[in-house]
């Protein structure tokens, strides 16, 4: 997939490449020879500039990030939440286990703040795409992305002699829109939010509140490849990106409680 760029001058071209090929990806496998070996047999290679875009979901299967329900008693809260919500006890325990903060329930909706900042919904535990029939199996989120992503990057590294951008991404629902998007939950070697307050606009005047959340808009960009459902790509590469100089990880895209407007 290709797009026109002209944000830095002359024309260039921005690619997105599918990683597949990879399998399933199960507890303590080494994921960056996963990636590395994936992109070798397609015929790619990770060049410098590159960004590698990489799904929750491989790294949380990787890092062993799996709970059964069937081993979870739901506590008081978790029971009377689940009847308000409409889901299963069990669920809404684990759930509550991996938040801070119960932000918005209602029937069939359970939004909360989950333990590494993320407004979610279901703290991002995952029931789908799990590659297996067991129906009390969940995944949860890694426990700490922006470390899951440093991890990758160095793994890649190693192996290719070539440190890509790495972004782990997760998809959310947005407040008043429908739909999923992938955004970042991790990163590492590009600057995930970029300050560009004070710079000035084409006609001179001052920028007051521009924060482009760059993270982001590469996890959007590698999620027309990798899909929502069945599509089986859990990775992709980006290459023909500008980068900024800069490395901030995806927590500087969190917004900080204090600045919470509609709490």
């Amino acid at each position: 997939m290709t797009a026109g760029d002209t944000s830095n001058g002359p024309s260039s071209r921005i690619t997105i490449h599918p990683v597949t090929g990879m399998g399933e990806v199960r507890a303590g496998d080494d994921l960056p020879h996963l990636i590395a070996t994936a992109i070798r047999q397609s015929g790619d290679t990770i060049m410098p500039g590159d960004a590698l875009i990489v799904t929750q979901k491989i790294v949380s299967k990787s890092e062993g990030r799996w709970a059964s329900l069937a081993d979870v008693a739901p506590t008081a809260e978790a029971i009377s939440l689940a009847e308000q919500v409409r889901k299963e006890p069990r669920l809404v325990e684990m759930v509550l286990r991996e938040s801070t903060a119960v932000v918005r329930a209602a029937p069939h909706v359970l939004i909360t703040r989950h333990r590494c900042g993320f407004v979610m919904a279901n703290a991002g535990i995952d029931q789908s795409n799990l590659g297996g029939s067991d129906p009390d199996r969940i995944l949860l989120l890694p426990l700490d992305p922006d470390q899951s992503a440093r991890a990758l990057r160095t793994g890649i590294t190693a192996l290719t002699g070539v440190a890509p951008a790495v972004v782990i991404t997760d998809s959310f629902g947005r407040p008043w829109r429908h739909g999923v998007v992938p955004v970042a939950i991790g990163a590492a070697g590009l600057p995930s939010l970029i300050d560009r307050r004070g710079e000035p606009d084409r006609d001179g005047r001052t920028l007051a509140v521009t924060q482009v959340a760059l993270a982001d808009l590469v996890a959007a960009a590698a999620g027309l490849v990798t899909g929502e459902g069945a599509e089986g790509i859990p990775a992709a590469l980006i290459r023909g990106l500008s980068l900024p100089q800069g490395d901030n990880p995806a927590v500087a895209l969190v917004r900080p409680l204090e600045e919470d407007l509609f709490r």
